[in-house]
């Protein structure tokens, strides 16, 4: 049975998941409506971009190098990252309207001006992005989708790790964030099946955070109920 295929010949693609919360607040409304859009890195909708033209990322950050955070949440460490290294641009992407909506508040409020941000599927971000165009990615506290029938639906399967190492450079940088055992495993088994090598030499390699770490809510959260987080880094070979 052959793929179902949407009128521009792009895939159709199943989104597992929330897209909204709770009700938005006026000034997370207002937020939505008038910095989105100066923040989205371009066209990635079938309908606005049916070709799927790659971004043109030196007219979004210039000549700076670009980093990708895959589901920045609340958005903490997305914006801990730019203020901390404006020498690059770091694109953010997250479905849930609600951790967006999050995310543009401390945009503001922290003044950085080296992100963009989708608020979709990272899949179709991955349709747009030139080939080795990444430098560093991030991929912290993903949907853990315990249910073993749903392991599927998790990041780390070939359905989004293929895309990632296409347009992740040579010696590119992948962090991988969780507090998740089972996670741990499939992460460790899958990406470096995709074209990248595991860094750790000891022990404290994924038991201690990176030196520019932020903890996140959800690590905080994990914390209180008792689970032990994993840092996981990988080079694209």
């Amino acid at each position: 049975m052959s793929t179902p295929e949407h009128p521009s010949g792009a895939p159709w693609r199943n989104f597992y998941g929330r897209r909204h919360g709770k009700t938005l607040r006026d000034t997370q409304r207002e937020m939505l409506d008038e910095d989105l859009a100066e923040l989205s890195p371009g066209p990635v909708d079938w309908d606005v971009n049916p070709d799927r033209t790659p971004l043109d990322l030196k007219a979004l950050f210039g000549d700076r190098p670009v980093w990708l955070e895959v589901g920045f949440g609340g958005g903490e460490h997305m914006v801990h990252q730019a203020a901390l290294h404006p020498e690059v641009g770091i694109i953010g992407c997250e479905p849930f309207i609600n951790g967006v909506a999050m995310l543009l508040g401390k945009i503001r409020n922290a003044g950085v001006q080296n992100v963009a941000v989708h608020p979709g599927d990272v899949r179709d971000l991955f349709d747009v992005l030139p080939e080795g165009s990444i430098q560093r990615a991030f991929l912290l506290y993903p949907d853990p989708w315990p249910k073993k029938k749903h392991h599927r639906r998790r990041f780390v399967t070939p359905e989004h790790l293929e895309p990632l190492a296409r347009v992740m450079a040579p010696g590119a940088i992948f962090r991988v964030a969780t507090d998740i055992p089972d996670y741990v495993r499939q992460t460790l088994e899958e990406v470096p099946r995709h074209g990248f090598d595991w860094l750790a030499e000891r022990p404290a390699d994924w038991r201690e955070p990176w030196d520019d770490w932020l903890s996140t809510r959800y690590e905080q959260k994990a914390l209180r109920e008792g689970r032990t987080p994993h840092y996981l880094t990988f080079r694209r070979r």
